[in-house]
């Protein structure tokens, strides 16, 4: 397929684009927030909102304009539709919204000695000797029964330091430098405060605490929370994102795996009004195998897509001439750790977004669609660089080749080089971060 490219204004410069992805993650702690957070800047650049639930009252066919789709409040699909789909097809961008983390356990309350602590669950592939003290806060949706007798939900964030997992002194472990293990059961249930009376570990004194944090933040038009039903509830590390480096170089933040995707494809979508049929979604669930209702191995994003077609055929024909980019952070060579690159394939930090290729389909890119993406980073006038893993090392995967299966479109896989992928803390480049979003303006435009 030949493409002739025309020109694109990038409407933002490096430095506000990088403070409105530092003030996106800081208000996106959990995958709900980050969602609350899109749903936000969508309705501000005029998308409609539409309810998987009702009748999509859209002219098939003949369909134009921007809409938004939620589901579970933790994963989103966007879209701008400018022509007939089944004739120009849709340039797609995939992210997901999730991070590694510690999720509170329903009945969490260890109340054991003179502190309350609570039993966590460690979420997807996380890095956890970072998590050691942190100052820590809470956040995520709670369900409860309001006044009314109706079960409601709300998303709450303590939006302060409220827990730290602290580490054991040097002195009672003399081999923790050389011999550090960590038991996810014991050696991780967060500290929130002395007690001296103990708190009942049935969980009703730490229902207690949540649903005064619910009818702090509740708005005075809706009716009171009276007694919560359920919650998912993630710790975060209260550091706020930051540019860092002697030169500005590097972006330090929690949840950049892939909550700098979600921004960068977000961005670009809204950015320009009139180009291809565009779509961005954003799914929960990447870092524990993407198998919900809300994850990529569910049927979201192909239930969506197949509404809007009306038929199969019209399916088929739209998904010949589509395109998916599925953005995920990809692996930078550590300066430190060099051996565990590839020595060709060392991806370096603000030299340009990274092809990921695997031979195995962990990820999806094939020569066409690689090409198809190395051609958009030249006409945007970004550096391109690859990753392959060593080849004597297991290789990850994204959301790219569960989409490119269940949908048959064609797929790249493309990221951001990162360092510290899945601490509480990673790093990426501040140029990096600012290429991607030029090169997606490319590819949504042309």
């Amino acid at each position: 397929m030949s493409t002739q490219m025309k020109a694109v204004e990038v409407p933002v410069q490096n430095h506000d684009f990088v403070s409105g992805l530092l003030d996106f993650i800081t208000r996106s702690p959990t995958p709900f927030h980050a969602v609350a957070v899109m749903v936000e800047r969508l309705q501000q650049a005029g998308f409609t909102r539409l309810q998987e639930s009702d009748a999509w009252m859209l002219e098939q066919g003949g369909l134009c304009g921007r809409f938004f789709i939620t589901r579970n409040d933790s994963s989103i699909i966007a879209f701008r539709l400018t022509g007939p789909l089944t004739e120009h097809g849709i340039h797609m961008v995939g992210a997901h919204t999730d991070s590694p983390c510690l999720r509170v356990k329903p009945n969490p309350v260890l109340a054991a000695g003179k502190y309350l602590q609570l039993g966590v669950e460690v979420y997807g592939g996380a890095l956890l000797n970072p998590w050691f003290d942190r100052d820590l806060s809470l956040a995520g949706r709670v369900s409860f029964i309001d006044a009314d007798n109706h079960i409601a939900h709300r998303l709450i964030d303590w939006q302060k330091a409220i827990a730290v997992i602290p580490s054991l002194a040097i002195h009672l472990d003399r081999e923790v430098n050389d011999k550090r293990s960590i038991n996810r059961q014991t050696d991780l249930p967060p500290v929130l405060m002395r007690q001296d009376g103990g708190m009942a570990e049935d969980g009703t004194a730490f229902h207690a605490l949540l649903l005064a944090r619910v009818n702090e933040e509740m708005p005075d038009d809706l009716p009171a929370a009276v007694r919560i039903l359920d919650y998912e509830l993630s710790f975060y590390d209260m550091q706020a994102p930051a540019v860092v480096g002697l030169q500005d170089d590097f972006i330090a933040a929690a949840r950049l795996d892939n909550l700098l995707s979600c921004y960068t494809g977000l961005m670009a979508l809204i950015a320009d009004e009139h180009g291809h049929n565009a779509l961005l979604v954003c799914n929960d669930h990447e870092e524990v195998g993407s198998m919900s209702a809300a994850g990529a191995q569910g049927n979201f994003l192909k239930s969506v897509l197949s509404r809007l077609c009306g038929s199969d055929e019209a399916m088929a024909r739209m998904m010949a001439t589509s395109m998916m980019m599925s953005v995920d952070n990809a692996h930078a060579v550590h300066p430190n750790f060099a051996d565990r690159h590839d020595q060709n394939h060392g991806p370096v930090i603000n030299e340009g977004p990274v092809i990921k290729v695997n031979a195995n389909q962990r990820y999806a890119t094939n020569s066409e669609t690689g090409a198809m993406f190395r051609q958009w980073c030249a006409a945007a006038g970004v550096p391109v660089q690859s990753f392959v893993v060593r080849s004597d090392m297991a290789c990850g995967s994204t959301i790219g080749p569960i989409t490119a299966s269940e949908l048959g479109v064609r797929t790249v896989d493309v990221g951001v080089p990162t360092w510290a992928m899945h601490s509480i803390r990673e790093l990426a480049g501040c140029q990096d971060a600012y290429n991607l979003y030029r090169v997606l303006l490319h590819y949504f435009a042309n």
